[in-house]
């Protein structure tokens, strides 16, 4: 089932005259160039089988030849164009296109990236996966380049009817894994991991001052936040520190220059937490104009909410109405719109600070059970209960839609991210 998540842009006096010949595509136009770089249009009812395969001939011998992005029009100009359509559109048209989708120097379209476990197995296996929404196909990241290989724990003999956590953000266009556990019961991580969709590599973060596992994880304004949790045992300084690392001193907004990062990266100890609380369960926090909120127990259970501001480095306590209605996992929509959903009922709520209360968006069997979500770009994402597919909702549409990503067969979901699709093209 296929998924939209797009990046929209506002154009101003641009003369969308030129893309005539572009919107025709949906009425059965297609372009055709010559061995000299002439244009023809022609239309496709008007082709007859035999002339239809020839086409596909002469493409197949012109794989290797160079392809104008639209035949009259440089290229330059020709993405400008392009780049005002439907990515879905120009993957479909023809290769040239495709590849153009999947280039550096295109707008980036927004995909899912989650942590995928098999489904049967009791292996502590893990596979980093990204589902393209374009081709609706899931993609294996490559593995993180370490040496020994990263071994992290999702099962113990003493946590049976559990998953050991696994913590990470997406900030700046980057996923970053940044705590776990590993055999014996240790912190499986002494730095943060960063994958880059657009080089496709992975790089190592600054080394933690203190490696943690069961703590508190999240990002606002381009700063990553650890704080709580225990290292190799319990120790109530750690329970109560709190960290932080600024990518934005050396990153742009897709990407990030690792030049001389280990001189600028780094990790500063900011006001710490009043108790040790948060160091029982992996927590989320989630970035909320320019604050990090956060509640010390999942679910229904009574639990404690506190609210970090970044900017003043400053704790409060969370406001009651936020506090009642966070029954389950809860992300931020571009750190603006902060949306819930309460795992027992299935509903997808968004908070209102003027009412301090949560608004009803939908309600949907699929949520029941949510484990973990994310928002970007119009749409939520929803881990459905059991690991079993992704709800997506788009919650710009009147009413809000639902659909369904699958999850690769054999395969449960354990976490998502919602970032720029890779830079590759599966031809």
């Amino acid at each position: 089932m296929r998924v939209y998540l797009f990046n929209f842009r506002t154009v101003f006096n641009f003369p969308f005259a030129i893309l005539r010949p572009v919107l025709y595509l949906t009425q059965g136009l297609h372009f055709s160039s010559q061995m000299n770089n002439s244009a023809t249009i022609t239309v496709a009812a008007a082709d007859t089988a035999a002339g239809a395969a020839v086409k596909r001939r002469k493409k197949l011998h012109q794989h290797h030849q160079y392809e104008s992005l639209i035949p009259g029009l440089p290229d330059d100009i020709a993405q400008i164009c392009l780049s005002h359509v439907q990515p879905s559109i120009l993957y479909s048209v023809c290769q040239s296109w495709r590849r153009l989708v999947y280039s550096p120097s295109f707008p980036p379209f927004l995909s899912i990236y989650s942590l995928l476990k098999p489904s049967k197995s009791e292996e502590n296996s893990v596979q980093f996966a990204n589902f393209d929404p374009i081709s609706a196909k899931w993609n294996l990241l490559p593995p993180p380049p370490l040496n020994p290989p990263l071994r992290l724990l999702l099962r113990h003999r003493s946590f049976i009817s559990r998953h050991l956590p696994i913590q990470s953000v997406s900030v700046s266009g980057n996923f970053i894994l940044l705590a776990a556990t590993t055999d014996p019961l240790l912190p499986a991580l002494s730095r943060p991991l960063v994958f880059n969709p657009l080089t496709c590599q992975w790089t190592s973060g600054p080394r933690f001052e203190t490696p943690r596992r069961w703590c508190v994880a999240g990002a606002s304004q381009g700063v990553v936040f650890v704080a709580s949790g225990i290292g190799s045992s319990y120790n109530p300084e750690v329970a109560r520190s709190v960290e932080k690392w600024d990518l934005k001193s050396n990153c742009t907004k897709y990407s990030c220059n690792h030049h001389d990062r280990n001189k600028v990266w780094k990790w500063e100890k900011m006001s710490g937490l009043k108790d040790g609380k948060f160091s029982r369960e992996a927590i989320e926090a989630v970035g909320w104009r320019g604050k990090l909120c956060m509640v010390n127990v999942k679910g229904d259970a009574a639990k404690e909410g506190i609210i970090y501001d970044v900017g003043s480095d400053t704790w409060q306590e969370m406001p009651e109405g936020m506090l009642v209605g966070w029954r389950g996992p809860v992300a931020a929509m571009e750190e603006e719109v902060i949306y819930t959903v309460d795992e027992s009922k299935g509903a997808l709520r968004k908070y209102d600070p003027g009412t301090d209360s949560w608004i009803m968006i939908l309600e949907n069997e699929m949520l029941k059970g949510a484990q973990h979500m994310a928002a970007a770009g119009g749409r939520v994402c929803v881990v459905c209960g059991g690991g079993d597919g992704i709800a997506v909702v788009d919650v710009t549409a009147e009413p809000p839609s639902l659909v369904v990503v699958e999850t690769p067969v054999g395969f449960q979901v354990l976490d998502v991210h919602i970032l720029p699709r890779m830079n590759q093209l599966d031809s």
